[in-house]
């Protein structure tokens, strides 16, 4: 993803002051980040956090695309109220993804105002994808929960438990990522699919967050980037 960012990045007419590949460069390159306006990260789980800690005491804004790690914000929020920066962890960037998330509310709030309707999540993605589920199912299995009283929790298997809510994750060859929400009745099946036919959505739309976050304090959304 990174080559992905600089490149998007570039597009839009900014430059890349410094890339960070290991821990040490956060101190190695202290002068050349020093000279950076955001930082953007699309890392591995086990280093999102550190690497938030050192852009936001360095008095940079950071946009977050890792997932299948579990942020503090209460840190965070610490942090950048004291450095005066902010910060936004996305599920994902990709702007059509977060129009499918914004349909995919209204969906739940009136399936399950009508019922008989049951909600399942399916995703796909590359073979060197670390988590599973995604971070993007997840998100959109949290939403449906919200909607779906009678659900309490989501499984990342088949289940025909009604309390709970099925997400099903498939690894295959260099899928770059596929969500499906179905909402499954005795008559009937509505379905939600966004299929991402590359990473330079995900790219595009984190540098639009970059772009945005500037300037500003405090934990946000890339839905309030978008207006959602």
């Amino acid at each position: 993803m990174g080559h992905e960012v600089e490149k998007a990045a570039i597009c839009k007419g900014h430059s890349i002051i410094a890339t960070i590949d290991e821990a040490s460069d956060w101190f190695s390159k202290k002068e050349d980040i020093g000279q950076g306006d955001v930082v953007i990260d699309f890392s591995l789980p086990h280093t999102a956090s550190d690497n938030t800690f050192h852009a936001l005491s360095s008095g940079l804004p950071i946009v977050i695309g890792t997932t299948g790690w579990k942020p503090d914000y209460q840190l965070i929020e610490k942090l950048c109220l004291g450095n005066k920066v902010g910060f936004i962890l996305g599920a994902n960037f990709s702007i059509g993804m977060n129009i499918l998330f914004s349909v995919q509310k209204q969906l739940a709030r009136l399936t399950a105002k009508v019922g008989g309707y049951r909600p399942s999540v399916t995703e796909t993605h590359h073979i060197h994808k670390k988590d599973a589920p995604s971070g993007t199912a997840i998100h959109l299995a949290n939403d449906l929960l919200s909607a779906y009283p009678s659900m309490d929790k989501w499984v990342n298997e088949h289940t025909d438990d009604p309390t709970c809510l099925p997400i099903i994750s498939y690894r295959e060859g260099e899928v770059p990522g596929t969500h499906i929400t179905t909402f499954t009745s005795v008559d009937d099946i509505i379905t939600l699919k966004h299929e991402a036919l590359g990473r330079s959505g995900l790219a595009n739309g984190a540098v639009l967050a970059a772009e945005w976050i500037i300037g500003k304090t405090g934990i946000h959304s890339f839905e309030e980037v978008l207006g959602l």
